[in-house]
């Protein structure tokens, strides 16, 4: 998997409710296109993602074939502690992709 790309604010306060943009950087080949010859170009997508906020989990996703490349995701969580967030994009051929940020809390 290639690059992850994230968006979530260093600071919040207790109980502010805050935004976080996930995206990592994947064909997601659907396995309908033929390639240049006419051969089916063989399905490659991420199946499941998630987010995990001091290893509870806040958001989880699961793709199919139909999602875009470079699969962007949005979505909201209430900032209750200082602590990590784990986000884990799982491909259907086991491969994982982890990356981890800092939360501060006030």
């Amino acid at each position: 998997m290639n690059t992850i790309r994230l968006a979530v604010p260093d600071k919040a306060t207790r109980g502010e409710i805050i935004e976080i943009k996930a995206m990592i950087q994947h064909e997601m080949e659907s396995g309908h296109r033929p390639d240049e010859y006419g051969r089916p170009i063989p399905r490659f997508i991420i199946k499941h993602f998630e987010c995990r906020y001091n290893d509870r989990v806040v958001f989880r996703a699961e793709f199919f074939p139909a999602i875009a490349a470079n699969p962007f995701l949005s979505f909201f969580t209430r900032a209750t502690e200082s602590g990590t967030l784990e986000f884990r994009w799982i491909d259907q051929d086991g491969g994982v992709a982890t990356e981890l940020v800092e939360l501060e809390v006030d």
